[in-house]
């Protein structure tokens, strides 16, 4: 991980994570920005719904703020909860031999989730390449490691939040940008 990743600090624990995560070689393959506004292309616009998605698909995880670049994204991961996830009523109770229930599975971790929302995009933008005709990608579309920052108090979280809406008014300064003369 890039960014101030903190020793032996366990990524699983309950809190909120400022994660940004950038396009392999910083391949501007998301969209564009026009006059300060992030206009999403099919890539950005699939992004934008896997991330709404987590939830749904993984207990123990909220998101928040999010912001879609051309080359990158910027989000808040919240891990809720404590201990298991995956413990809940008995799955099929009337047939003896079968399962009796969802197996305890530990709760899951911010690395997780990065490897899951990198792993699912990269699984749809291949399909949008062969189906619709989306530009392909330079071998990955993820760099390989992310920036996170872990939320310590609500001060920061609303500051992170404002940082992320703010994004695309900064582009032409962004350094991630490669065109941009910072």
């Amino acid at each position: 991980m890039n960014g101030p990743h903190v020793s032996n600090y366990d990524y699983a624990q309950p809190g909120a994570y400022f994660v940004t995560i950038c396009a392999q070689n910083r391949e501007c393959v998301f969209g564009e920005v026009v006059q300060g506004q992030m206009i999403l292309d099919g890539p950005g616009q699939m992004l934008e719904s896997v991330w709404r998605q987590l939830p749904q698909c993984y207990p123990g995880v909220e998101v928040d703020a999010f912001a879609i670049m051309p080359n990158h994204v910027h989000g808040i991961v919240v891990l809720v909860g404590a201990g298991l996830v995956g413990v809940g009523p008995r799955a099929c109770p009337e047939r003896p031999g079968q399962p009796q229930g969802v197996a305890p599975t530990p709760a899951i971790s911010l690395p997780d989730v990065v490897h899951r929302f990198k792993s699912l995009t990269t699984a749809k933008y291949g399909r949008g390449v062969h189906n619709d005709g989306w530009r392909p990608f330079p071998g990955r579309l993820w760099q390989r490691n992310y920036y996170e920052h872990i939320m310590r108090n609500e001060n920061e979280l609303n500051r992170v939040r404002q940082y992320i809406v703010d994004n695309p008014a900064g582009w032409e300064e962004d350094p991630e940008n490669p065109w941009s003369p910072v």
